[in-house]
C-alpha cells in the first residue's frame, strides 16, 4: 500500500467518524429539544394556561343582536401568551384542552368548538410557529398580523361552507353574504382586543415564567 493509498483510507474513516458524530448530536439535540418542550414546569405552566383560558371563556357576549353566536372572550390573549412562551407544541395542546372542556358547556354541538379550533390555529398556532424562528417584539407583532389575517380568512371559510348551511340551511349562502362585513368586523375587534392583552402582559409575564422555566 502507498502513502497516498493510506493517507485517502485515513481520510475516509476520519469523515465517517465526522459524520456519526454530528448524527450523534443531531439526535441528542433531538431528545434534549423534545425533553425540554415536555419537562414538568413547562407541562405545568402549560396547564395553568388552558385552565386559565378555559375559565375567561365562559366571560363571553354577543356583538352584533343578528349574529348572536358570534360572541367575543377573551381567552386567546392567554393561549396566545402560552404558546409564545412554551412553544406552538404545548400551545396547540392547551388550545384543543381548552375546546375538549367546553363541549362540557356549550350546546353547539361542536361546531361552534370546531370553529374555535381553527380559529385559534389561525390566531395562536400559526404566530407561535413564526416566532420560534425569530423572537422578540418585533416579531410578536408581525406574528399578531398575519395572525390575524389567517384568523379572518379562517372564519370566513367556516362560516360560508359550514356555520351557515348547517343552521341556516339552503338560505345560508344568502345570509353570509348579507352578513360577511359584520363576520370581518368581528374577527378584527376578537384579533385586536386579544392581540393587545397579548402584548400588555407579554413582556410582564416572560420575565415572571422564565425564573419559573
Amino acid at each position: 500500500m502507498t502513502n497516498e493509498q493510506g493517507s485517502i483510507e485515513i481520510r475516509s474513516e476520519h469523515e465517517e467518524q465526522e459524520e456519526q458524530t454530528k448524527e450523534l448530536k443531531m439526535k441528542n439535540e433531538k431528545k434534549s429539544g423534545a425533553s425540554r418542550t415536555f419537562s414538568g414546569r413547562r407541562i405545568a405552566l402549560s396547564a395553568m394556561f388552558t385552565a386559565a383560558a378555559f375559565g375567561v371563556s365562559w366571560l363571553e357576549f354577543p356583538l352584533f343582536p343578528t349574529l348572536d353566536f358570534l360572541k367575543l372572550d377573551f381567552s386567546f390573549a392567554l393561549l396566545l401568551i402560552g404558546a409564545y412562551m412554551l412553544g406552538p407544541t404545548l400551545g396547540g395542546i392547551s388550545v384543543i384542552a381548552v375546546q375538549l372542556l367546553r363541549l362540557t358547556i356549550t350546546r353547539s354541538f361542536g361546531v361552534g368548538e370546531i370553529a374555535n379550533l381553527i380559529a385559534a390555529a389561525c390566531f395562536i398556532i400559526v404566530p407561535s410557529l413564526i416566532y420560534r424562528f425569530k423572537k422578540g417584539l418585533p416579531t410578536v407583532f408581525i406574528s399578531l398580523a398575519v395572525g390575524t389575517v389567517m384568523l379572518i380568512l379562517g372564519s370566513l371559510l367556516f362560516n360560508r361552507f359550514i356555520t351557515f348551511p348547517l343552521f341556516i340551511g339552503e338560505a345560508g349562502k344568502q345570509v353570509f353574504y348579507a352578513n360577511i362585513w359584520l363576520i370581518v368586523l368581528f374577527n378584527l375587534i376578537k384579533a385586536l382586543s386579544n392581540g393587545a392583552i397579548t402584548l400588555l402582559l407579554y413582556k410582564r409575564l416572560k420575565k415572571l415564567f422564565n425564573k419559573m422555566l
